[in-house]
């Protein structure tokens, strides 16, 4: 217990600065008085609340996505809802008027991931409702990857093709969004309220997903209801997907190296593993978009980018450490 709360307590430090210092710095400069400028409330605030609300979903689906498909290189991406979110918010982006471009482009990725959601379920029921005695990689783990992948291929096709009839003067805009686009802060909100109710649950249900890791038959001997929990955690996975694409677009390995990091470094217990990589992943992606404001200041990166040029080297070592 102490040993969870030194790591958790040390996370929420980290967080706790790097939200900080995304809300007083920015690509004009570093405040050191909050109160004088307003700046920091209708644009900095908002926007730290989404980055780090983003990256605590990306962050905690990750992890579950990499013990529900016993798979350390699973990330929230891989079952296609972050391919079904994007073409959606891009459908709605070209149908509705300029206007209500954000509105629109939120609740088309909502639909968007909604539906992907309901396709992985009705593919790969069987998979769901199939034990496999082994912990290691699983024929129904495989086959949900396999459903997940194919699904994000159909959903890029259509990508592409709205992508190719859009016109010129929204061309820039979508795209900036598919690399990551923490622009419009006005659903930090929202994203709030999944990342507490997705962490609610998966803190509740830490414990049973520890003996699941050990196989689903030996969870399902000692009393875990092993189909019901495997379908819960891959909901609220690709809900918490859903909600961190549809508010900041397709940011890329927050959920893929953090809780692997973790793993390496904390374990894998699940009850200290889940909190921690909601609290890495949010200060993670908090100081990705503060690098993204002011490392080429004037000038906005897509975080997306950021997160990509750091998130490859970083994953390169922590697999070449692995294999040492």
């Amino acid at each position: 217990m102490r040993r969870a709360l030194i790591i958790l307590g040390s996370l929420a430090a980290l967080g706790a600065a790097s939200f900080a210092a995304s809300a007083l710095c920015g690509s004009t400069g570093c405040m050191s008085t909050p109160g004088a400028d307003p700046m920091i409330w209708m644009l900095r605030f908002p926007r730290a609340s989404s980055a780090f609300a983003v990256g605590g979903l990306l962050g905690l689906a990750g992890a579950l996505m990499q013990v529900l498909l016993r798979n350390p290189l699973a990330d929230p991406y891989v079952l296609g809802i972050s391919g079904g979110a994007a073409a959606g918010a891009m459908g709605m982006l070209l149908l509705a008027p300029a206007a209500l471009a954000a509105w629109s482009m939120q609740l088309g990725a909502l639909l968007g991931a909604l539906v992907s959601i309901a396709l992985l379920f009705g593919l790969a029921r069987r998979a769901l409702l199939r034990l496999t005695p082994a912990a290691s990689a699983s024929p129904s783990g495989v086959r949900l990857i396999l459903t997940g992948v194919m699904i994000a291929s159909g959903f890029g096709a259509l990508l592409t093709l709205l992508l190719s009839l859009a016109p010129d003067a929204r061309l820039r805009g979508m795209i900036f969004w598919l690399m990551g686009d923490l622009d419009n802060s006005l659903f930090y909100g929202p994203a709030w309220i999944a990342l507490a109710l997705s962490l609610s649950w998966a803190v509740a249900a830490a414990p049973r997903l520890n003996v699941l890791a050990h196989g689903d038959v030996t969870a399902h001997l000692l009393g875990v209801p092993v189909l019901r929990l495997r379908a819960i955690a891959l909901f609220v996975a690709s809900l918490a997907t859903a909600s961190a694409v549809a508010v900041a677009g397709t940011i890329g390995f927050v959920g893929l190296v953090v809780p692997h990091a973790l793993r390496m470094v904390i374990g894998n217990d699940q009850r200290i593993l889940l909190p921690a990589s909601a609290l890495a992943g949010g200060a993670a992606l908090t100081l990705a978009d503060l690098l993204a404001r002011t490392v080429a200041a004037p000038v906005q990166l897509p975080v997306g980018v950021i997160t990509a040029l750091v998130g490859v080297p970083v994953f390169l070592i922590l697999l070449g450490r692995s294999r040492a």
